[in-house]
């Protein structure tokens, strides 16, 4: 890590998210007393958060040990790394701004630790030990993704047959779809794109690339904070629900002339590319809030912009023949991380919650679950939610014994 001497500020940023964490705090407080997770080894490739750090506590209350490294050099707090690092089993490998070699190296160090439970945002934890450590694999009783790239790699892993253990799609439990992805990520895209810029969004056009549920999220805020939101899709169903929620929809090359601020959220490469690039405006602006940095083509934009001149502390400004100049935000990488403080903790309690009782569920259920990626289950996303209302004072109606009777019937 950067300086353990920042460990003090870390625990102070610690707290102030675990305030708005409610519901994985409660679970913290059961995994103390019922240790579930005794004798377990847990790996994760997270961001190293503030938020991040309340997970980790909550697993070495449940019993754990735990090894961390960065998801994203780029979103690493370090004050964060310091006070993690200070909690006795755990063992952190991250530094803010850490090169590619360095990133590698933090994510074998994790594997040496031989986990038994690995937690991903991105997949690159449990491909590289199925790649690079395949002597490890026996010991897995499974995983946890909670990125659809990720899900996207370890769907295609399985498909090869190469995925030797479970993994539960995080990413895809409900709850998670409507906060994080929904409101989580569509606030702190903006957010993050602000602090890059402090550009007003009013009266500029934002093409979202992208608009299943993050893109949808983000596509509804920027028209709520008064741009005007043009869409690019590929699925027929996703472009008609843009459609049908008053947004235009077209190609991407249409969009290219007509955009001011670019955002990709699509989890595919090369979704903005040398033609994109050249059929823009003059002082266009690039964002990325996929989970990789591929989906602006970076060689192509250097191609036709050149290696870029740093503008502001997270603006790349490349000049295009011509004079025009396009405006690249935190060198590609996922904007509400890199240049922003990532989701509310309020968002990642839920997040964090989900990935807490999936760890649970993974050592509860060793050897009943088959290689593969698996849904959440349904009662793990039904009791996060219950627990956020409780933690919001909301309470729900219930369904009388003549309506059970009656959802149950085919006559």
């Amino acid at each position: 890590m950067a300086d353990i001497a920042l460990a003090d500020a870390g625990r102070t940023g610690i707290e102030w998210a675990d305030a708005q964490m409610p519901v994985l705090r409660s679970i913290r407080e059961r995994f103390g007393d019922q240790r579930p997770l005794d004798g377990l080894t847990v790996g994760a490739c997270l961001h190293v958060t503030a938020e991040t750090a309340n997970l980790v506590r909550t697993l070495v209350a449940g019993g754990a040990r735990v090894a961390l490294c960065a998801a994203n050099p780029l979103a690493t707090q370090d004050a964060v790394a310091a006070a993690i690092a200070q909690v006795e089993g755990v063992e952190v490998f991250a530094r803010h701004g850490e090169d590619l070699d360095t990133y590698a190296g933090h994510v074998a160090d994790v594997l040496e630790l031989a986990p038994n439970i690995t937690l991903d945002d991105g997949a690159d934890l449990l491909v590289t030990l199925h790649a690079v450590r395949p002597d490890l694999a026996e010991a897995l009783l499974g995983g946890t993704e909670e990125t659809t790239s990720g899900l996207v790699r370890l769907r295609a892993m399985q498909a090869d047959g190469r995925l030797a253990c479970p993994v539960l799609a995080v990413n895809e439990a409900r709850a998670e779809r409507v906060f994080n992805d929904h409101y989580g990520t569509a606030q702190s895209t903006l957010d993050g794109i602000l602090r890059a810029t402090n550009l007003l969004l009013a009266g500029r056009t934002v093409v979202v690339l992208g608009y299943g549920p993050t893109g949808r999220g983000i596509a509804l805020r920027a028209r709520g904070a008064g741009a005007q939101v043009v869409v690019c899709e590929v699925d027929p169903v996703a472009g008609l629900d843009a459609r049908m929620e008053g947004f235009e929809v077209m190609p991407s090359l249409d969009a290219a002339a007509r955009g001011d601020i670019f955002i990709t959220v699509t989890g595919a490469p090369g979704v903005l590319g040398r033609e994109h690039f050249e059929a823009m405006k003059d002082g266009a602006v690039l964002a990325n809030a996929g989970h990789f940095d591929v989906e602006i083509d970076l060689a192509a934009l250097r191609e036709v912009g050149g290696e870029g001149v740093a503008v502001r502390p997270l603006v790349s400004q490349h000049t295009l023949a011509g004079g025009r100049k396009l405006n690249l935000l935190a060198s590609g990488r996922v904007v509400n991380l890199a240049a922003g403080e990532g989701h509310p903790a309020s968002v990642m309690d839920l997040s964090f919650a989900l990935q807490a009782l999936s760890v649970e569920h993974l050592a509860a259920s060793e050897g009943s679950l088959s290689a593969g990626v698996h849904p959440v289950p349904d009662d793990i996303d039904r009791e996060v939610a219950r627990l956020k209302l409780a933690s919001l004072g909301v309470r729900l109606d219930e369904l009388t014994a003549e309506q059970r009777r009656y959802r149950r019937s085919w006559e």
